[in-house]
């Protein structure tokens, strides 16, 4: 048996890889693709949403804020029942947890009752992905990371790609109840799958067990965690990162493209395709440059926050009525690389932690996109109300946070880089000692 650090060196106890954790792998990231697809649903519906329960853009935006609020909120626990319970046992609360609001919000005849379907989708929703990223961790070689995690993110998107593409149809082809509750059968499919066939880990590879020391073993694991500088830069590249598509994808896309540029439904929901499309693409070529030059981490980041800003400054502030269609191509096209950077949160934040505490650093990092999302959704839709639709205005917002993110990167990459390198040197000493 043999282990891969981050630099691809091999050590002793790393798992082979190989067909049967491609299969075990591919039922954990199947959950997430469903989970991703009931995240997004909203998405293709806000404008059917804000009709069917009568309110405004506000009230809408308050969907995708407590289900994200909710989402954010669970990901230190989540990761610390990762680390303490197992992959299979969190996931299957997870499936049991977001299928059972997708179906209550399916059949939900006020918008109270709406809400609650969406936070309990969210809290179901917030144990898949740390699951399925240390689901990798657990069956694959080390090198491997940035691609299995790259992979990963690309399969969630395709599950956007069937809310925009698939569940878009259906809703407006068999109406709002029919097509969310028969939705939710996605969620009974995999749920069985995953009881039937997925590992934790593969045998011979069993992390050591964890004497319960409940509330000190909690703050331990955080505060240590969080004290490795590689853990706070994965948050704040995933906090810059990711929220400029997830806020275009999960809500504001749509009646952006709608009733700020007067595109029809189909033609905006090809745009949001397009982003889709685009994060998968991405999604590969990342994974690959990083896996093969690791110092390119940070300029991939600063370079997808640097494209978007500028590319979002050009569509708002574009002298005529409506942004011209190759803008817009070129915007929703840069928007698919948002997701695929986030990613590289994680490829800092695992080097700096050892296995026992990936769960909790990946649960930290992770935070990080899904609270500036949250913020930037209430933004949006308060700056909306406020000046009467006015989405230049509303969609300024997004700079605010990225200027906040980049400076924190700027602030934390040296220390982050000079504690990786202490790491790396160390388990270079180990490594002479153990014989593979």
């Amino acid at each position: 048996m043999s282990t891969a650090t981050s630099a691809g060196r091999v050590l002793p106890g790393d798992p082979a890889g190989g067909r049967r954790a491609i299969a075990v792998w591919g039922i954990g990231v199947s959950v997430y693709f469903v989970a991703v697809i009931f995240r997004t649903s909203l998405g293709v519906a806000g404008l059917d949403a804000a009709d069917r329960f009568h309110v405004n853009a506000s009230a809408l935006s308050t969907f995708s804020i407590l289900q994200l609020l909710v989402y954010a909120g669970m990901q230190i626990p989540v990761g610390l029942l990762v680390d303490r319970l197992g992959t299979k046992k969190v996931l299957g609360l997870g499936v049991v947890l977001f299928t059972a609001g997708q179906l209550g919000f399916a059949f939900s005849p006020s918008y109270g009752m709406a809400l609650a379907s969406r936070a309990l989708l969210g809290c179901g929703d917030a144990m898949t992905f740390i699951s399925v990223l240390r689901l990798g961790t657990r069956w694959f070689p080390a090198r491997r990371g940035p691609m299995v995690a790259q992979l990963a993110g690309l399969v969630g998107m395709a599950g956007n790609l069937v809310s925009t593409l698939v569940l878009a149809r259906l809703l407006h082809g068999i109406g709002w109840t029919a097509a969310f509750a028969g939705s939710a059968l996605a969620g009974v499919v995999v749920f069985v799958l995953l009881l039937l066939f997925l590992k934790d880990h593969p045998e011979g590879h069993e992390p050591e067990p964890l004497p319960h020391q409940g509330a000190a073993y909690v703050r331990r694991q955080i505060a240590m965690s969080w004290r490795e500088p590689g853990t706070r830069l994965g948050l704040w590249v995933h906090f810059t990162t990711q929220f400029p598509a997830m806020v275009f994808l999960l809500l504001w896309g749509m009646p952006f493209l709608v009733e700020a540029q007067g595109l029809s439904r189909a033609t905006a929901g090809t745009l949001l395709t397009l982003v889709v499309l685009s994060n998968m693409a991405v999604g590969l070529v990342y994974g690959q440059v990083i896996a093969r030059h690791h110092a390119a981490r940070l300029p991939l980041a600063l370079g997808t926050v640097g494209a978007t800003a500028l590319l979002w400054a050009v569509t708002l502030a574009y002298p005529a009525e409506h942004a011209p269609m190759w803008l817009l191509v070129v915007l929703c096209t840069v928007l698919g690389a948002c997701g695929p950077a986030s990613m590289i949160g994680f490829d800092f934040a695992r080097p700096a932690n050892p296995a026992e505490r990936q769960g909790t650093a990946s649960g930290i990092t992770n935070m990080g996109g899904f609270v500036a999302s949250m913020t930037t959704l209430f933004a949006v839709g308060v700056l909306l109300d406020a000046t009467g639709d006015d989405y230049t205005v509303a969609f300024s917002s997004v700079f605010v946070l990225q200027a906040l993110g980049v400076t924190q990167i700027l602030r934390l990459r040296k220390r982050a880089a000079l504690r990786e390198r202490e790491r790396l040197v160390a388990s270079r000493v180990e490594t002479v000692h153990v014989p593979v």
